[in-house]
């Protein structure tokens, strides 16, 4: 079972930047999968590998948007991007220093809630802005 599904109303009503989040919220689930599943370290540290590598593209993504269109809190917008990275970068060197084989639940659920929480209050407050600057 999915740690967590797409809804349309997760749509920030861009369709680059919906995609690039369902494959986020795809790749959560692939991780979470991989841990219930018992895989191994090497195959679970992959995993995350390839999430914090889309999570960096995606977030550039936005910000490339933000710097196109000119959006007023681009900055605020990118220092949660920011303070996100280093809380999950902070999470693979534990992990590579083998302080864990696995991840916790207790992270999963960190990344399920700051990415639900993220798309729906802080990536949803730039909808308007970028729709009116033909970014769709």
């Amino acid at each position: 079972m999915p740690l967590m599904t797409w809804t349309d109303k997760m749509s920030v009503g861009v369709q680059a930047l919906d995609d690039d989040h369902k494959k986020l919220v795809g790749m959560v689930n692939t991780l979470f999968d991989g841990i219930q599943a018992g895989q191994g370290k090497d195959a679970v540290g992959r995993i995350l590998d390839g999430l914090i590598q889309y999570t960096v593209e995606h977030f550039k993504r936005e910000e490339d948007f933000f710097a196109q269109t000119g959006y007023a809190d681009a900055a605020a917008h990118k220092a949660m991007h920011q303070a996100l990275c280093q809380q999950v970068l902070d999470v693979q060197k534990k992990f590579n220093e083998g302080a864990s084989a696995t991840l916790s639940l207790e992270v999963m659920n960190f990344l399920k809630n700051w990415l639900i929480n993220h798309i729906q209050g802080a990536d949803k407050k730039y909808t308007a802005h970028l729709n009116s600057h033909g970014v769709h």
